[in-house]
């Protein structure tokens, strides 16, 4: 468990042991009950993380809810979103190894974390990270109930791919920004969780050139045109 879930946890489990001395048993049980919850919520599992050359992880658990062409910064490429329930694992992970080369926090809007434009519109922490073989683009993004972008990271900082870098508290979306020649083999639907999880792979070096696994190339064209039908 992650230490933000003692901040949380605590308050809620002390008033419902001093209820429950006080024979207050309904208000007790509840307290419990929201301090179990709140303990369950920030719980941060061991994963075992990929080693395969190029392979991007999923930043976050929960389900792949939009793949599609996106530019950013003026260069084409390809955005996996993946949204969180409030079930699921709130701690963030970086998808490769690399340097995080810039942090851009911004302020915005808490629109429920399923719907499309929470990508632009939400507070959301954007974070550049430079790897062996380019630079992709995520992000932290609020959502309707989460109301705080934790980032434990900051600019300059060397990540190994699935190390922990923060969290969004209480249902929250993770968007990846990935080049246009990487290779996306995951669909819209599927559950993924945050460090295990490969959601693209990237083109990676040999011999001074570029080249890229070509196992599922052939379903791209499908999993671009899906992610605009749900955009």
């Amino acid at each position: 468990m992650v230490k933000e879930g003692y901040y949380f946890g605590l308050p809620p489990l002390a008033l419902g042991v001093a209820a429950f001395f006080l024979h207050w048993i309904p208000a007790a049980v509840i307290l419990v009950l929201l301090a179990a919850f709140v303990f369950y919520f920030f719980r941060d599992p061991d994963r075992t993380i990929p080693s395969e050359p190029g392979a991007l992880v999923s930043p976050a658990d929960g389900r792949i809810v939009v793949i599609t062409e996106e530019e950013n910064a003026g260069r084409v490429g390809k955005r996996i979103s993946v949204f969180l329930a409030i079930w699921n694992v709130h701690v963030n992970r970086s998808p490769e190894a690399g340097t995080i080369t810039a942090m851009d926090y911004r302020p915005g809007k808490f629109f429920a974390a399923m719907r499309e434009r929470a990508s632009f519109d939400n507070e959301q922490n954007v974070i550049s990270l430079s790897t062996a073989a380019g630079e992709i683009v995520f992000k932290q993004i609020a959502g309707l109930i989460a109301r705080r972008v934790v980032c434990w990271k900051k600019p300059g900082d060397i990540v190994e791919r699935g190390e922990r870098i923060g969290l969004v508290r209480f249902g929250s979306r993770v968007d990846m920004w990935v080049p246009m020649d990487a290779e996306i083999v995951v669909r819209i639907g599927d559950h993924v969780k945050g460090g295990s999880s490969v959601l693209a792979r990237l083109a990676v070096a040999t011999n001074g050139r570029r080249t890229t696994d070509q196992r599922t190339q052939a379903a791209i064209p499908t999993l671009t045109a899906a992610g605009k039908q749900n955009s």
